[in-house]
C-alpha cells in the first residue's frame, strides 16, 4: 500500500510571518493518515522544520556536495537544515534555468546520497499536449530524469502538465488517468519496486477539485503550489486526500 502524500511548494514566496502556516497545519493535522510536506524557500527551511508531523523539503539542490557554486544549495545542506525531501526538475527550473533531464537525474542522485527523498517533476507543455506528444514527452523525461538507483523509498514522481500550473486550467480526469497509468506502467517495467513508487498530480489543485482528482486511479497525492500558501486553503486538500 502506497502512503499518500500532500506536498506544498511555496516557490519564491514566504517570509518569517509565513511560518505560522506550518504551525497551523501541524495543529489542524497533528496525526494525519497521509504524509504532509511543505517546501518553503531556503530562508525558512530550518525554522519550518520540527512542526509535528509536517515534513519539510527543499525546492531544488545542486548535484555537487560542495564547491564554488555561489547561490546554490547542496542536498547535504538541505538535510542539515532539517529537510527530508527535495523537489527536482520542476518545470519552472527546466524552463527558467534550462535544466536538462541529465542534470535533474544528477540532482536526484545527490538527494539520494544525502538521505533525502527526491520529488522528480515531469510534464508536457500546451504545445506538446495539443500536438499529441504528451506520452512521448513523459517517456523521455522519465527515462532521462530518474536515476537507476531510484527506489520506492527514495523517489516520488510528480506529474505536472506545464500548461496547468498556476493557470487555473486542469486536465480532465480522463487525461490525468491516462498519464498516471502510463507513468505507472513505465515505472513497473523499469524498477523492481516500481509499483510502490508514489505518483503525485500537480497543476491548479485546490479544495474544490481535490477530491475528484484524488479519486483517479494511480494518483497518490498532489504537489500543490499557490493553494499551499495558506493553511485555510491547503488543509481541505489534506483532508480530501485523507478521505480518498
Amino acid at each position: 500500500m502506497r502512503r499518500k502524500l500532500a506536498a506544498g511548494n511555496w516557490k519564491m514566496n514566504g517570509t518569517t510571518d509565513s511560518l505560522g502556516v506550518v504551525a497551523e497545519l501541524a495543529d489542524t493535522h497533528p496525526d494525519p493518515s497521509v504524509d504532509v510536506l511543505i517546501c518553503p524557500p531556503a530562508t525558512l527551511l530550518a525554522r519550518a522544520a520540527g512542526h509535528g508531523a509536517i515534513a519539510v523539503g527543499g525546492q531544488d539542490c545542486h548535484a555537487a556536495t560542495s564547491g564554488a557554486h555561489t547561490g546554490d544549495i547542496s542536498a547535504d545542506m538541505l538535510k542539515d537544515a532539517g529537510a527530508t525531501y527535495v523537489i527536482t526538475g520542476h518545470s519552472e527550473r527546466r524552463t527558467d534555468h534550462g535544466e536538462t533531464d541529465a542534470e535533474i537525474a544528477a540532482k536526484s542522485q545527490a538527494a539520494y546520497e544525502a538521505g533525502l527523498i527526491a520529488v522528480i517533476c515531469i510534464g508536457e507543455t500546451l504545445d506538446e499536449r495539443e500536438g499529441g506528444t504528451t506520452l512521448t514527452v513523459i517517456d523521455t523525461q522519465l527515462a532521462g530524469s530518474i536515476p537507476e538507483t531510484a527506489t520506492a523509498a527514495n523517489t516520488v514522481i510528480a506529474y505536472e502538465p506545464v500548461w496547468a500550473i498556476g493557470t487555473g486550467k486542469v486536465p480532465t480526469t480522463g487525461q490525468i488517468a491516462e498519464v498516471h497509468a502510463h507513468i505507472r506502467s513505465r515505472l513497473s517495467e523499469r524498477f523492481v519496486d516500481g509499483d510502490g513508487m508514489r505518483i503525485l498530480y500537480g497543476g491548479s489543485v485546490k479544495a474544490s477539485n481535490a477530491a475528484e482528482i484524488f479519486a483517479v486511479p494511480e494518483v497518490d497525492g498532489a504537489l500543490v503550489g499557490g493553494a499551499s500558501l495558506k493553511a485555510a486553503d491547503f488543509s481541505p486538500i489534506i483532508s480530501a486526500l485523507e478521505n480518498a
